[in-house]
């Protein structure tokens, strides 16, 4: 970095969606903002998250078009799969939005340091290991935003051949003939949809008693059963006791005794903070024992002036929550009003087939938290977009608070399973953290025919007027 600079209004470290969103919002709101990353912009989402994982669900998508697509009325064959075809696409994609990035940088005069961030004291950040080594910047407030990186299990080594790590597996150029994932959470469940419409055998191995633990368990149901016609197998209460690895192919062994042989180990078992770099003792910061740092309602640590977002706090790592710690963190570095993000309203979207897609309180969780309920639950095999989509399996619930008085108050939670729900949860969401009523959504008119109209008829169905039920 030939500038000379070295004094900012705000130091980012971390190039992903919650550092660069930081740098982008900070210089909306006139700060001289500068970012370290040592690695590409982008993060985990861009290069070895989201949207690789996204495009290879795509591609199982179009390869599942395709094969349904005489029942339409359309001769067109038995589809092969391309694995390098697919990987050159999904580069593209993944080149073009970091060439996006950068260009949005550059155009708000964000300035950019390559190399790992450390802290040498309160403010001061010293630059090591790549292009911008020894330099030492310093900020007026700092913001760390350094990711995350996949957790391992004892007794799987990860070789990136045989067995592999979410990351690695986003580049595999083979489809396995057996493939096994570690883990039933969104991540496992998306790699053994995609895996299964590629053609593998496939199975899922979760520690807790069901896939998808997080969602409401309808919703986790839905997915089970269309998984489990798809043939997929899902093994759920057993813990991975380790495996034995021959010439090209493993032997993985489960507590209960039994042994999977398979071609392809996938470690799916979550995300964990990456501080190991920052040097946070400097700052007076510790992370605790499961590497998160300690934040405050406004992210802000310990430590005056410095801030931590993103999978490095104690929140859902998803990259839409970081975009929004990191406008929490700028706007009380501006000294603005600020609204802590909710966690338990956030959206969530996986992309496996079904789709899964929820908002705010499962129906467990409202009878947890005290509340009187009313459920409605409608099934897209009625609905007659989903039959000219020719993709009926799914279902849409929602829990409603029930007052005193018998009547419904506000709904507190959407949860949906089915044909893109991903892009049908906004009007949930909404309502969900504008904490509306049953009786102020039912009025909303629905377009038709369309998936999202499902929506509607369930909120309907609970004022006890609904149309189709």
């Amino acid at each position: 970095m030939e500038d000379a600079k070295s004094h900012f209004d705000l130091v980012i470290v971390g190039g992903g969606p919650g550092g660069y969103g930081a740098a982008l919002y900070g210089a909306a709101a006139g700060l001289d903002v500068a970012l370290v990353e040592m690695g590409k912009l982008g993060g985990t989402c861009l290069h070895v998250g989201c949207i690789p994982a996204k495009e290879l669900l795509e591609t199982a998508s179009v390869l599942r078009t395709v094969r349904n697509a005489e029942e339409f009325g359309v001769k067109a064959g038995t589809p092969e799969l391309d694995m390098l075809q697919l990987m050159s696409r999904k580069q593209r994609v993944i080149d073009t939005l970091t060439s996006g990035v950068e260009g949005l940088l550059s155009r708000r005069s964000v300035t950019v340091f390559s190399g790992v961030g450390e802290l040498i004291g309160n403010k001061e950040i010293k630059i090591s290991a790549s292009g911008d080594s020894g330099r030492v910047i310093s900020g007026d407030n700092i913001i760390l935003a350094s990711g995350s990186k996949p957790r391992s299990i004892p007794g799987l080594e990860v070789d990136g051949t045989l067995v592999v790590t979410s990351d690695q597996f986003l580049s595999i150029t083979k489809v396995p003939s057996r493939a096994v994932i570690i883990g039933g959470g969104a991540i496992g469940v998306e790699f053994a949809s995609a895996l299964n419409d590629f053609g593998a055998t496939v199975t899922i191995v979760e520690a807790l008693p069901r896939i998808l633990a997080g969602c409401d368990k309808d919703i986790a149901k839905v997915v089970q059963r269309s998984f489990q016609k798809r043939g997929i197998d899902i093994r759920t209460g057993v813990l991975v006791e380790g495996h034995t690895a021959s010439t090209g192919e493993s032997t993985v062994l489960l507590n209960d005794g039994e042994k999977l042989e398979t071609d392809l180990v996938v470690v799916s078992v979550g995300r964990r903070p990456y501080p190991d770099l920052l040097r946070l003792e400097n700052a007076g910061i510790e992370a605790d024992r499961s590497g998160f740092v300690p934040v405050n309602e406004f992210c802000e640590t310990s430590s005056s002036g410095i801030y931590a977002i993103g999978d490095l706090i104690d929140t859902p790592q998803l990259a839409h929550v970081a975009f929004a710690e990191a406008i929490v963190a700028v706007k009380r570095i501006c000294s603005e009003k600020v609204t802590p993000v909710d966690y338990a309203k956030v959206p969530w979207a996986i992309y496996c087939h079904p789709e899964v897609a929820f908002a705010g309180l499962s129906e467990v969780e409202a009878i947890e938290a005290g509340y009187e309920i009313e459920v409605s639950k409608h099934r897209y095999s009625g609905n007659g977009r989903a039959m000219i989509v020719g993709d009926t399996d799914g279902l849409i619930k929602i829990v409603a608070e029930k007052l005193p008085d018998g009547t419904l108050g506000q709904i507190l939670g959407v949860h949906m399973a089915g044909p893109w729900v991903t892009e049908q949860l906004g009007q949930g969401y909404l309502a969900v953290n504008w904490e509306a009523t049953v009786a102020e959504v039912a009025e909303f008119v629905q377009p038709h025919p369309t998936l999202s109209e499902l929506f509607g008829e369930a909120v309907m169905s609970l004022t006890g007027r609904g149309l189709h039920a």
